[in-house]
């Protein structure tokens, strides 16, 4: 089958001719390159290039791999980056993953990226090499994976095509992570509507290593060799990061448009990357390795480009020695493919063997492809005759960079001035609990659990928790008991309303996330996933983003270790939900202090609401399930509360103060309520503060708000710790271990059964 790009491939020795006459199809363009952007090239090397060549610049120069659209902005993370934030910040923006030191001599690695068009286009094989490829990325630093999460995006779970994405979607990560023995320890699934011709798939992955394990992207040393490893070259998954990735889907993807593009969704290999995987251990544990680089988005060109222009020399690779799986493949083709499971080593003549014996060992191919030289140039061969003879940076890091036009949208003041304060709200017993149950039984609140089922949480045996969506832990050394917790969050909903703030209410709830496991917060990664950059009003949401969340991290003292950004997320002119997810890494010394979810370890347990609750329903779940409305501002954030939340909850997981948490979110108290009851098994009676509303009370979404369980003989302490921290801690409830029942006090009771049932039929009934 004939993808855009090899297509186009194949007809770029016209291009002289059809610049000739500019009515002419361009077939650069077919590459996604501009007119201007051609002409650059042709500039930089002083020449037509060839198309070889024209293929590099032209998956390095996509919006995908250069960020030529959003470089401007995301500088901004580098100038709000503190001195102090940089302390334990190992690598940073730039690299295949961020990497902070953790203590005892252990690092951490993690990253979260989109795999977004390839899974609307080919669901299974989309999710899937969507997890391979950002496991690869923490393999390229040294690490070995041990954890990944996945944030997911649907459209309405009525619609007709929504199935099978979601099908696809999850049957590709469960198959491919599962398979490769790595827990799935949280994440979230969200659907709305914006998201039907669009799904977001953005899949993390957090890996270990001792500190002097440490490795990076770059060719040093005349001399030394470069080894492509893993599995053969083959034409999936060409045109993946310029013809899928970044240009905008014209809305029948899933038909006969879709089918096209399908040789641009890449074909993964669990199994060859289990031993992959394996192998670069080793090969890292006997110094055999001067620098590596995965091969994913851009294939070839990216891994022999980014390495010579992030080494101090130049690079010559014969390109007839890559090891192929299909026949008759061009240099351009060989070049641009982004077929899975491979990895390019730079390694020291004397090692070479000794590289090819543990690759031997594994049944993992490699094959020496060229070496570093002494020159400035980057230059590629095909049986003898040069087909690529550029300079590295000007692939790799030079490429356009643009400064869009930023505008804040017509509509914007409208929809925020559209609040949630015309909608009826429930007030009787009776209507708060049908409120409850709606939101429960809604695809928005219900149990996740027919999704999750699906991945194995506990493989490996170093999971600590992994009892919800929220958040997981891990154990990283079973000698001191050191682990790491990591949580992912966005509200596109949110940030639709007001980017800033949006982005900000993402970094607060995965940094609240990860402090209710008992983790101290650490350090943020992020995946951007917006519209096309060449709306303004798009680029408007993303640069406050952006700015939002540099200005969030900065206010908790935490850096911004890397990330992605994914543009083009739109079906013609209609966008998704700005979606910025936000993943934060937190450290805990030991995990055996770590705090469950679930009520009931304690007889009796009190239930203590830290944080204020304020009348905040814009953007919420209640006026999405009940009156299908967006609009408003989202609620207020207070980074220095959400700071203080954390440091109390680590204090009381030191002191044994706190047996439960839970954050307030999504659907408000009562949703973190029944959450902890169900997870727990444990009834409770809830007993709201006289002067309050009873559903503002049990239903506001005001962010920096934690639930606690506080064991009966720690309630006084806890509560002095609070008042000397100037946190509000007030009593709400207590735990019945012998009830079965959810009892809110003169309003309602609502058995668990009914919650379970209501909630856990709810995915199955749509997807089952």
């Amino acid at each position: 089958m004939t993808s855009e790009l090899t297509h186009a491939l194949n007809t770029v020795d016209t291009v002289d001719r059809a610049a000739a006459t500019p009515d002419h199809p361009q077939p650069f363009r077919e590459l996604g390159l501009k007119d201007d952007e051609y002409q650059r090239i042709r500039e930089i090397l002083g020449r037509r290039p060839t198309d070889a060549e024209l293929a590099m610049y032209s998956v390095m120069w996509s919006e995908h791999c250069s960020y030529k659209s959003s470089k401007v902005h995301l500088r901004y993370f580098g100038e709000t980056t503190t001195d102090d934030m940089r302390k334990t910040m190992l690598a940073g923006i730039g690299e295949n993953a961020g990497v902070v030191d953790i203590g005892d001599g252990w690092a951490a690695t993690f990253k979260v990226e989109s795999h977004n068009h390839p899974s609307y286009i080919e669901p299974y094989q989309g999710a899937a090499t969507g997890v391979g490829g950002i496991v690869r990325d923490i393999m390229a630093m040294g690490a070995r994976p041990v954890a990944v999460m996945d944030q997911l995006r649907f459209g309405a779970p009525d619609a007709p095509d929504t199935r099978r994405v979601v099908d696809g979607v999850v049957r590709g990560i469960g198959g491919y992570g599962n398979s490769l023995g790595l827990p799935n320890i949280g994440g979230e699934t969200v659907f709305d509507a914006s998201y039907g011709g669009n799904p977001l798939v953005n899949a993390l992955c957090v890996g270990v290593l001792r500190k002097e394990d440490l490795h990076l992207a770059f060719a040093s040393g005349t001399g030394n060799k470069i080894i492509l490893f893993g599995a053969r070259t083959g034409l999936d998954g060409i045109g993946g990061v310029s013809v899928l990735a970044s240009e905008t889907f014209g809305g029948d993807e899933s038909g006969a448009a879709g089918r096209k593009k399908l040789p641009s969704v890449q074909v993964g290999d669990p199994f060859m990357e289990k031993v992959l995987i394996e192998c670069c251990l080793e090969l890292y544990a006997g110094g055999l390795v001067v620098g590596i680089q995965d091969l994913g988005g851009a294939g070839l060109s990216c891994a022999t480009s980014e390495l010579a222009s992030a080494g101090d020399g130049g690079m010559r690779i014969e390109l007839d020695a890559v090891p192929l799986r299909a026949a008759n493949m061009t240099p351009a083709e060989i070049l641009s493919s982004e077929s899975q499971e491979r990895m390019c080593a730079v390694v020291t003549p004397e090692n070479v063997e000794k590289f090819m014996a543990v690759c031997r060992k594994w049944e993992v191919l490699a094959t020496v492809i060229g070496e570093v030289t002494d020159g400035d140039r980057l230059q590629i061969t095909w049986h003898g005759e040069t087909v690529v003879d550029v300079p590295p940076r000007t692939v790799a890091h030079e490429g356009p960079v643009y400064e869009r036009p930023v505008q804040r949208p017509e509509a914007q003041d409208a929809l925020n001035a559209d609040t949630t304060a015309k909608l009826p709200r429930p007030s009787t017993g009776e209507e708060l609990k049908a409120t409850l149950l709606a939101l429960v039984g809604s695809p928005h609140l219900c149990s996740r659990a027919f999704i999750t089922e699906q991945y194995d949480r506990y493989v490996r045996g170093n999971t600590v928790l992994a009892e919800d969506a929220d958040g997981g832990l891990l154990r990283v050394d079973e000698t001191t008991g050191r682990g790491i917790a990591i949580s992912t969050d966005a509200s596109g909903r949110y940030t639709a309303l007001d980017p800033y703030t949006g982005a900000q209410l993402a970094l607060a709830e995965a940094y609240r996330n990860v402090a209710v496991t008992g983790a101290t917060p650490v350090a943020v990664t992020n995946c951007l996933n917006f519209g096309s950059p060449e709306d303004p009003g798009v680029m408007w949401q993303f640069s406050q983003a952006v700015r939002g969340l540099a200005d969030g991290a900065a206010a908790l003292g935490i850096p911004v270790t890397g990330g992605n950004v994914s543009f083009y997320n739109q079906t013609g002119t209609t966008a998704v939900l700005p979606t910025p997810v936000v993943g934060v890494l937190g450290v805990i010394d030991d995990v055996k202090r770590r705090i469950p979810t679930g009520f009931g370890d304690e007889p009796g347990e009190t239930l203590m609401l830290l944080g204020d609750t304020r009348d905040e329903f814009d953007g919420s779940i209640w006026a999405q399930v009940t009156a299908d409305h967006l609009g408003g501002l989202p609620p207020r954030v207070d980074l220095a509360r959400e700071k203080l939340l954390a440091e109390v909850l680590t204090a009381a997981s030191r002191d044994g103060l706190v047996s439960a948490a839970h954050d307030l979110s999504e659907g408000g108290l009562i949703q973190a309520v029944v959450e902890s009851a169900l997870r727990g098994e444990a009834g409770c009676r809830i007993v709201l503060p006289e002067s309050a509303d009873p559903f503002v009370a049990l239903f506001s979404e005001s962010a920096g708000r934690v639930l606690v369980a506080v064991p009966r003989t720690e309630e006084s302490r806890f509560r002095a710790m609070c008042e000397a921290r100037g946190l509000p801690a007030t009593r709400i409830g207590v735990v019945d271990q012998a009830s079965e029942v959810i009892e809110v006090q003169g309003l309602f009771t609502v058995t668990l059964e009914d919650l379970r049932s209501t909630s856990e039929s709810v995915l199955p009934r749509l997807f089952g």
